[in-house]
């Protein structure tokens, strides 16, 4: 059974930054294409970024591209999203999931097999 466990949330001002981590375990990361989305209080769940199994390949929300960036480490089974310039309406729950296609890897992830429990991310103004 794949189990995803987030780490890395927490409270921080408006301009500063966090790094989110997702250990992956009973599976091999490299099987996997990776995703974070989050879910603010009383909004759908929203993708974030994206990964492919190999690592070369990235997507992101236009909401964040050019401030976040996801990154694995398949040696380590780690996958993690630095997040730069943070703003309040960052502020969401943010979760890893984990497919074996990455073209699941978007939305509002319905299509993802895995999912770990989230980590709280809030951002003050």
């Amino acid at each position: 059974q794949v189990q995803l466990v987030e780490s890395g949330g927490g409270l921080v001002q408006a301009g500063g930054s966090l790094r989110l981590s997702c250990v992956v375990s009973g599976g091999t990361l490299r099987s996997y294409a990776m995703g974070w989305f989050r879910q603010a209080p009383g909004k759908e769940r929203e993708f974030v970024a994206a990964i492919s199994w190999g690592g070369s390949r990235t997507n992101y929300a236009g909401a964040v591209e050019d401030r976040f960036t996801i990154s694995k480490d398949n040696a380590k089974n780690t996958v993690t999203l630095q997040m730069n310039s943070l703003k309040p309406e960052d502020t969401a729950v943010y979760y890893c999931a984990a497919d074996r296609d990455y073209t699941s890897v978007g939305g509002t992830g319905h299509r993802m097999d895995y999912w770990g429990k989230g980590t709280l991310v809030t951002v003050s103004s």
